[in-house]
């Protein structure tokens, strides 16, 4: 459960809706200023997870994305478990951009592997279809 009083998630929540409204460049400076407010690893995790989505260069994503694993995996618990997913299909997609089929490939199968944390809604299924097409796409004889 999120805890709705945090300053980070807060801020990410605001992100998110400037997201929605269109506000693009509001909706990264929200973001940075939740990764400037962090103060543990879950809220590095979260933070670094919601600017890899502003990110242009598929470098900066593959870095903010592999930066919210990161402190993910520092938090290890079940507060964290429903982000690998799209956190891998980030890697896995910014290392296809970058011409990585191995390290893309590799990122893909990590996600179909936690595909289980995902719910079972519009969400889970986009997600789910991502790495079906990722794997399907990157990987010879795959159907």
């Amino acid at each position: 459960m999120m805890d709705l009083d945090n300053p980070v998630l807060k801020l990410c929540q605001e992100g998110m809706r400037a997201e929605v409204e269109g506000r693009l460049p509001d909706a990264r400076a929200l973001f940075e200023q939740a990764w400037a407010a962090r103060t543990d690893d879950y809220d590095a995790c979260v933070a670094a997870h919601y600017l890899a989505r502003r990110q242009d260069d598929p470098a900066a994503i593959l870095h903010w994305n592999q930066e919210s694993l990161r402190h993910a995996d520092a938090v290890g618990d079940e507060r964290v478990a429903a982000f690998y997913p799209s956190l891998l299909v980030g890697v896995a997609t910014a290392h296809e951009q970058l011409g990585d089929v191995a390290a893309a490939c590799a990122s893909f199968e990590r996600a179909a592997e936690y595909a289980g944390a995902l719910p079972a809604d519009a969400y889970g299924d986009q997600l789910r279809a991502a790495v079906a097409d990722g794997l399907r796409r990157l990987t010879p004889g795959r159907r």
